[in-house]
């Protein structure tokens, strides 16, 4: 019994030490330009836990450093739903997608051209 005890302890203690300070993530998020990049940052900045967050208007890509303790890339993706960004297969909800501003519905395709002209190089 006293061993059965002390093993439980130990992975007690092993998964707690387990838990990272400073996780790395990607993921993908749609967005079209600079006003969606300062949103999306700004959502994950928000959540408590997170240390830096980097999304690319290029790539799609948020890159994240984070801390596991206080919170995890399913709390960090809800965040960034909240502001009205779809993240990977999620998509964020209607109410949520209507409150970003007019030049950042990313799901309109003339919107998302428009912008591909923009930031094309001569």
């Amino acid at each position: 019994m006293k061993n059965i005890f002390i093993v439980a302890l130990l992975l007690i203690g092993t998964t707690t030490f387990a838990q990272n300070k400073n996780a790395k993530t990607s993921m993908e998020v749609d967005g079209v330009c600079g006003m969606c990049k300062a949103r999306i940052e700004k959502a994950c900045l928000n959540t408590k836990g997170v240390k830096w967050a980097d999304w690319s208007i290029d790539t799609h890509e948020l890159k994240l450093i984070y801390d596991e303790r206080k919170t995890d890339t399913n709390t960090i993706q809800k965040a960034v739903l909240a502001a009205g960004h779809d993240v990977e297969d999620k998509k964020a909800t209607d109410e949520a997608y209507a409150q970003v501003h007019a030049c950042c519905k990313y799901r309109d395709e003339d919107i998302k051209e428009a912008h591909d002209k923009e930031n094309e190089k001569p």
